[in-house]
């Protein structure tokens, strides 16, 4: 099994509290990886360490059995739209753009070949029409969008999103699952952090459950259960039951 994603004994701390602990796993290529787990359970904090955002205690990430530094360019990031200025003056067309910085460099002109790639990634997802706007003016669905389209017009490897889903419709939500499947069925291997477990198991077909330590990580159908669902989010939780039931009951074939 070829790994594009393995995380060795990593432990991460905000001040004084831990935020991941002794967390090991690793991911193979071409799967679509659920990152599930509670509000602070070091989702974020994940993919931040693993793109050098934030520095771990101790422990390593690596992409494709190598460093980070090696890998720079077969990853893209899609952040939380939260962490975005979107008032800043810019067009969906020129931050689509930016995603090909990598290869014409930041004081270079892009190129013919970078104006047609960026402008086909928005076609693909369904942005082409608003490509002269300001992105503040754009909803956050077709925010959404815009940087999954930056994130497509790298051709990277791996693609790492922090909720990609917060905040849209569930017309322009199912849009961007079907349009990451495709990724996904081409080779790509994608990392998703989201927090709807009715829909993970028809999203994705590997899970991380985490809460600070790991709780399991593998295909849904032999992860995605009961026991590991509660052992993530806590018995007492009456939502998460009627959830980890219901997916115990879809793999059980009841």
């Amino acid at each position: 099994m070829d790994k594009a994603f393995t995380v060795e004994n990593l432990f991460v701390n905000y001040g004084k509290t831990a935020v991941l602990w002794d967390v090991s796993f690793s991911v193979p290529k071409g799967v679509m990886l659920g990152i599930i787990g509670p509000n602070g359970a070091g989702k974020s904090t994940l993919l931040k360490t693993a793109l050098g955002l934030v520095s771990p205690l101790s422990g390593k990430v690596d992409f494709f059995g190598g460093p980070l530094k090696e890998a720079r360019s077969k990853i893209a990031y899609v952040p939380q739209r939260e962490s975005v200025d979107w008032d800043f003056p810019i067009t969906a067309f020129e931050v689509v753009l930016m995603g090909r910085f990598g290869r014409f460099g930041l004081f270079s002109k892009p190129r013919k070949a970078d104006r047609e790639a960026a402008f086909h990634a928005l076609e693909l997802v369904g942005m082409s029409s608003f490509a002269d706007r300001q992105i503040g003016e754009l909803s956050g669905g077709q925010q959404q969008r815009l940087f999954i389209a930056r994130a497509i017009v790298q051709n990277p490897e791996i693609y790492l999103l922090d909720e990609p889903f917060i905040g849209i419709d569930m017309t322009t939500e199912k849009e961007i699952v079907a349009l990451l499947k495709q990724l996904r069925d081409s080779g790509k291997t994608i990392l998703v952090v989201h927090h709807d477990l009715h829909t993970t198991a028809e999203y994705c077909d590997w899970a991380l459950l985490l809460n600070t330590r790991l709780v399991a990580c593998g295909p849904i159908k032999e992860v995605f259960t009961k026991e590991n669902l509660c052992q993530t989010y806590g018995k007492t939780a009456p939502l998460f039951e009627e959830a980890a039931n219901l997916s115990a009951q879809k793999f059980s074939g009841l």
